[in-house]
């Protein structure tokens, strides 16, 4: 303990000084000071390099490879200050490593935790789990490990990822066969012909009870990781007539995928097997139940589960049941296992474990019942989906119209015929489940030539580092990075990882080979394929499809040319590629435009010259001619509502104004004129227009009788002043007559009012929010409970 305590004393003691002193330099102008000395900064320089290489030492030591943990990580390369700043992330992890590390080995030492013996180290590393595991503490740091080895290093079969023949099946017998293994020809699915010609048993329409499974807590299941407990569990499982099946899937750390966990579950007992053994190939003894016709086969979702099976184990099904289907089939809310679960069997399924890494081992607690539950209720859920199919199939119409369950089983039969092929990468086209063309058909982006050769030069880039590594591509690099470094076409380390940000760890290590891929890719990319062009290729339509979520992503769908006219026959058009920029505008002229790609941080040293002119079409004298003269003629409307208009003359003879009726001022001005001139202006209900008469009298008259008009209304109006009130009935003023503003009163200098006309007139003054305040108030607001520390009052 003492030399612990001097130990502890010294390091601290170091540490601090070291803090002090970068603390300082800090503080310092290293800058200037290089500027005035040229040894001090030849000093600095080689200080840095010194100080870069142990530190890359120290890193390349704290990350080497030890016997307690077997982990294996590769350590931060260290050669500038710019591989300091790309590297930081996988410095900090390193050191939080060693953290981690000496507080366990201080534990130890302090005796707060006890260190187990070497034998029962090894019994708990390669025990089994007959309903144990690790102790609940330690779920959330298992769950959290990302640096387990990878299992497949020790399978007896490696798996190579570059396999581009036909996949060879990986059976070396063919149990219940119709037609022997031998005559499987290389494209057929080794049980085509067992699954084709299987006919389900007259069980599975036949309406029976439910039979209950057995109590979980209860109960347990039976932990298979050795070849003597998977054949004394294939015997009991011969025994049955009907089985539920589940796997779990690792595909982060796999370029192909792992299947990682088995569940296989009877009425009366359950069973988890480990199919990350070096001898997982031995399986596929389990055809002898798989494709057993006598016995049917329950999963949910085995759409991805019939390919894993045959691509890792060699295990094919006849006689599927999809509880999926049967989901679609009965019109259910939800189609997961959980709704089935929590419907059926009223269990709330983990979902904080759904995507645990199942590689752990050993398995802990959590994940075990949780997987174990997977399979423990799916037959007495099939029991129940059985039951309603048949009560809501209709066996009376011809051709199996009404039958609802045999559309569940011919889903699931042809689910069962999938046969699994290696993933081969086409780099021209895109094709395939790993190619880049699906990516890009859903996600729409507009590419020139250059951007599209780098997008597909990482894309490619990805795919081989992912093989090489046996990693998921998305581990390697996500979908978003690679339209950002394609985009964005960096040219520098800080560019690309300020592009893929947050960088992967594949990233940081293979940097400059990445670069190197962006690099070459433009330059190839000037004179390369264009985007459209290629797409067209693959899929005519997809090139217009895009283009119109790129305008409605932009709100420049008004502005793309419309579809050309399809071609006669069927035949794709030569200008079936929607353009995507024109050449010319029929305004401006040549467009301006620019394919250069544009950096995400600071700017081009080569920066063109900005033109800050418009071209304007040639003004010619056509532009500045006068219009035609427009020629009046009675025309009929075509509205169904008509229109009434009517002509009011402002005194001149050869103009006049149409304006519309149905304003309060013109209706009394109509009122007002004699019947004649009314009757002139009928014509506008009439859906055409009126002309007023020519002679020089006529109008002359209608004049004289509107100015009598007015000067009768004036003389009403002064009328109703004087008498003290308006009388809305009478015409309005004219707007046409002047204000007086000789006898109107003073604003500046109002007159003032007695009492008693004050008083006269509050009074039939009404306050329409008088009583608004007399309301009963609402309740104050109530104190919400918060989380954290409670509330004490003291009294």
């Amino acid at each position: 303990m003492e030399d612990l305590t001097a130990l502890q004393s010294a390091t601290t003691s170091a540490l601090l000084a070291t803090t002090r002193t970068a603390s300082h330099l800090a503080n310092s102008d290293l800058p200037y000071h290089r500027s005035l000395d040229a040894e001090l900064s030849s000093a600095l320089d080689a200080q840095n390099a010194r100080l870069l290489t142990v530190a890359e030492r120290l890193l390349g030591t704290a990350t080497r490879s030890t016997a307690e943990t077997g982990v294996r990580s590769h350590a931060p390369r260290l050669r500038s200050i710019d591989g300091v700043e790309g590297n930081w992330r996988a410095v900090v992890d390193v050191v939080d490593s060693l953290l981690e590390r000496a507080d366990t080995a201080l534990d130890e030492f302090t005796g707060a935790v006890r260190r187990l013996s070497p034998a029962v180290a090894e019994q708990q590393k390669v025990g089994t789990v007959a309903g144990g595991g690790v102790k609940p503490g330690r779920i959330a740091a298992a769950l959290r490990n990302r640096d387990i080895e990878k299992p497949q290093l020790r399978f007896e079969h490696v798996p190579r990822n570059d396999e581009t023949e036909v996949f060879a099946p990986l059976l070396e017998s063919k149990p219940h066969a119709t037609k022997p293994l031998v005559d499987v020809q290389a494209l057929e699915q080794p049980y085509q012909r067992e699954i084709e010609e299987f006919r389900y048993q007259d069980s599975v329409y036949t309406q029976v009870e439910p039979i209950p499974y057995h109590p979980f807590e209860s109960t347990t299941a039976t932990f298979v990781d050795t070849e003597e407990a998977m054949y004394e569990m294939l015997g009991e499982l011969e025994q049955a007539t009907e089985v539920a099946i589940d796997l779990e899937h690792h595909d982060q750390r796999s370029y192909i995928g792992i299947v990682s966990l088995m569940q296989i579950s009877t009425r009366d007992k359950d069973w988890i097997v480990d199919t990350l053994k070096p001898w997982r190939r031995k399986l596929h003894c389990l055809n002898e139940v798989f494709a057993n016709p006598g016995i049917l086969k329950i999963l949910h979702g085995a759409y991805m589960d019939v390919m894993w099976l045959q691509r890792d184990l060699g295990l094919y099904l006849v006689g599927l049941f999809d509880t999926h289907y049967a989901c679609r089939a009965l019109g259910y809310s939800g189609g997961s296992l959980a709704f089935l679960l929590k419907k059926f069997a009223h269990v709330d399924a983990q979902k904080q474990y759904q995507m645990a890494d199942w590689r752990i081992r050993p398995l802990p607690q959590e994940l075990f019942d949780y997987a174990r539950s997977d399979t423990h209720y799916l037959l007495y859920i099939f029991d129940n989906m059985r039951n309603e199919l048949i009560q809501r199939s209709d066996f009376t119409k011809p051709n199996h119209e009404g039958d609802k369950l045999w559309d569940v089983l011919q889903k699931s039969s042809e689910t069962a015929l999938q046969r699994y092929e290696h993933p081969v990468y086409d780099a021209e086209l895109g094709q395939g489940p790993v190619g880049w063309y699906k990516l890009l058909a859903r996600t729409p982006a507009l590419l020139n030539k250059e951007q599209f050769a780098v997008f597909r030069a990482v894309h490619k880039w990805r795919d081989d580092v992912a093989r090489e590594q046996d990693d998921s591509v998305h581990f390697v690099l996500p979908n978003n990075h690679i339209f950002s470094l394609a985009k964005q076409i960096p040219e520098t380390k800080e560019g690309a990882l300020n592009t893929a940000h947050p960088a992967t760890q594949t990233v940081r290590f293979r940097l400059d080979e990445l670069l190197a891929v962006v690099r070459s890719a433009k330059e190839n990319g000037k004179d390369g394929d264009d985007m459209m062009d290629v797409l067209n290729r693959i899929e005519p339509q997809l090139p217009r499809k895009i283009a119109r979520e790129v305008a409605a992503a932009h709100s420049v769908a008004a502005f793309l040319p419309k579809p050309s006219t399809p071609a006669v026959n069927g035949a794709n058009p030569t200008s079936s590629i929607l353009p995507l920029r024109s050449a010319t505008s029929a305004f401006w002229g040549l467009a301006l435009a620019s394919t250069a790609p544009q950096e995400r941080r600071g700017y081009s040293t080569a920066v063109p010259s900005i033109s800050l002119t418009v071209p304007l079409p040639p003004l010619t004298a056509e532009i500045f001619a006068d219009p035609p003269e427009p020629t009046y003629t009675p025309v009929r409307a075509a509205s169904p509502e008509p229109t009434a208009v009517a002509l009011e003359d402002d005194g001149h003879d050869d103009i006049f104004v149409l304006k519309q009726l149905g304003t309060k001022r013109k209706r009394a001005a109509r009122e007002a004129e004699p019947r004649d001139a009314m009757m002139d202006g009928m014509a506008a209900n009439n859906d055409e227009v009126a002309i007023m008469p020519d002679s020089d009298a006529e109008r002359a008259r209608e004049k004289a009788e509107r100015k009598k008009a007015r000067k009768e209304a004036k003389r009403a109006q002064r009328a109703t002043s004087a008498a003290g009130g308006l009388n809305y009935d009478d015409p309005v003023v004219d707007e046409d007559q002047p204000f007086d503003y000789a006898s109107a009163p003073s604003i500046l200098h109002p007159p003032r009012e007695s009492r008693e006309e004050v008083r006269e007139r509050t009074k039939k003054v009404v306050n329409p929010y008088a009583k608004s305040s007399d309301v009963p108030k609402a309740l104050g607001r109530v104190q919400k409970e918060r989380s954290g520390r409670s509330m004490t009052y003291k009294s």
